[in-house]
């Protein structure tokens, strides 16, 4: 039992979803993405979703707290956050697998010490950490320190995305960039690790040796943290969901879910 649970809620909030269901039902594991800081479901809307539920997945798309179409939360933690997937997943059909992306793959490890998820994805993950400082100031100093002192965190397209794809659709995708709450920012450098997951399901890292945002040493001792290796996808940015080559990854991870990697609970 959770004491802190109990003695001090979250706060409830109106949570957008996002859903592409395929034409047969198959049985298989629906699909929760979770976001990265500053994005909402629209980023996994845009491609992933509707080529999820092509290949018989259910696959849904929460916009965190303050993001997207969700309700605003200026202050919220990543608790909270952990608090809007795991009830988001706990309202599928069936037994879930989580995908995160950037800040959202540390959401979804904090969310998987409470959610007995079938399955993880961590998409190019930002798993927190002074080292997750340190790569964000040399990449992109100026979009980095104002989040040092309650302001946003500025990512920019060099970022984000490889050079094929068109730099109008990449200033389109920028554009439509939000931000984290004052205290999730501070939290993702100075915050405890997550609890160890649920039924210890099996989780796989995805990312990119080209990724501004994470390092491959990061994408390395993430996976290591859950006894595998990424899967790479070099010339890539941080948003594989969004990049020209967005296909690929996806594919990648649909592929493994079809190996059964867990059996259904």
């Amino acid at each position: 039992m959770r004491g802190r649970e109990w003695a001090r809620p979250v706060r409830p909030v109106r949570r957008e979803v996002l859903s592409a269901v395929p034409e047969l039902e198959e049985g298989r594991p629906p699909l929760l993405f979770v976001p990265g800081f500053g994005h909402g479901a629209w980023a996994f809307a845009e491609h992933w979703l509707g080529h999820a539920a092509s290949r018989g997945f259910g696959a849904h798309a929460v916009s965190l707290r303050g993001h997207g179409g969700s309700g605003p939360a200026p202050d919220a933690t990543l608790r909270a956050y952990a608090h809007d997937v795991v009830q988001v997943a706990a309202g599928l059909p069936r037994q879930a697998v989580l995908v995160g992306h950037g800040a959202g793959a540390l959401v979804v490890a904090h969310a998987l010490a409470r959610y007995p998820a079938r399955a993880a994805v961590l998409v190019a993950p930002v798993l927190g950490g002074w080292a997750t400082l340190g790569a964000a100031l040399r990449g992109n100093p100026l979009g980095t320190l104002p989040a040092l002192v309650g302001g946003p965190l500025r990512l920019n397209r060099r970022q984000l995305f490889s050079r094929e794809l068109p730099e109008e659709q990449a200033r389109g995708y920028v554009s439509r960039l939000g931000r984290a709450g004052r205290r999730a920012q501070w939290q993702l450098l100075t915050g405890r690790d997550p609890e160890p997951p649920v039924g210890d399901p099996p989780v796989l890292v995805v990312g990119s040796p080209d990724d501004r945002v994470v390092p491959a040493a990061a994408l390395t001792r993430a996976a290591r943290r859950f006894g595998s290796a990424p899967l790479l996808f070099p010339g890539m940015g941080h948003d594989l969901m969004l990049d020209a080559r967005w296909r690929e990854p996806v594919d990648a991870i649909l592929d493994w879910l079809e190996k059964d990697p867990t059996p259904t609970a």
